[in-house]
């Protein structure tokens, strides 16, 4: 049985004062130790590096991408969480059915990108050019389109629960529910 002694300690060195309890240490630190790097090690996802090509698939989990050029990539089916794309051409890209939950397109060029069926929940795509991009069936939910171009724009099947258009150009846009075509001077909402 493992007990608590107890040592008198004093604040002048000299025996007497206050009680603290001496807790023994643990014969097995080493194999606990052992045990837990083990664990890291085998329950880690393989994630492959930012530096990484632009591929289909491809894993690119809290990535700066910032300032790229690309234009015409394939990055369908890509994990982009949390990844930042700022001020880069992804004019006519390709995010189909890709993961891009808080991921940040301020000021991105995605002219013709190609977004169907994606996820884009929680996105700020703030001064971003959308123009006659493809939106069909993308989630946008709580996504920030300050100031952004959607101008030509096919958003059918979109979600934008809870997305702020706030000053978002969406003028010629195809609107959500596929029938209507937003018109001249649809500036934060289809006119």
């Amino acid at each position: 049985m493992i007990g608590i002694v107890e040592k008198r300690v004093s604040e002048t060195g000299r025996g007497g004062g206050c009680v603290l309890p001496h807790i023994p240490t643990f014969r097995y630190s080493s194999v606990f130790w052992g045990l837990i790097v083990v664990g890291m090690m085998v329950g880690r996802p393989a994630f492959a590096a930012c530096t990484d090509p632009a591929a289909p698939g491809v894993q690119w989990l809290r990535c700066y991408v910032d300032g790229r050029s690309l234009a015409s990539a394939d990055l369908a089916r890509a994990n982009v969480r949390e990844s930042t794309f700022q001020r880069s051409d992804l004019s006519r890209a390709n995010f189909s059915e890709a993961n891009a939950y808080r991921s940040k397109m301020i000021s991105a060029r995605m002219m013709e990108a190609k977004l169907d069926g994606a996820a884009f929940i929680e996105a700020d795509f703030t001064r971003a050019d959308l123009t006659r991009a493809s939106l069909n069936n993308t989630d946008l939910r709580r996504a920030r389109f300050y100031h952004t171009i959607l101008r030509e724009a096919n958003l059918t099947g979109a979600r934008l629960e809870g997305a702020d258009l706030l000053n978002a150009d969406l003028t010629g846009a195809m609107w959500t529910d596929g029938v209507r075509v937003c018109g001249a001077n649809s500036i934060g909402q289809c006119n």
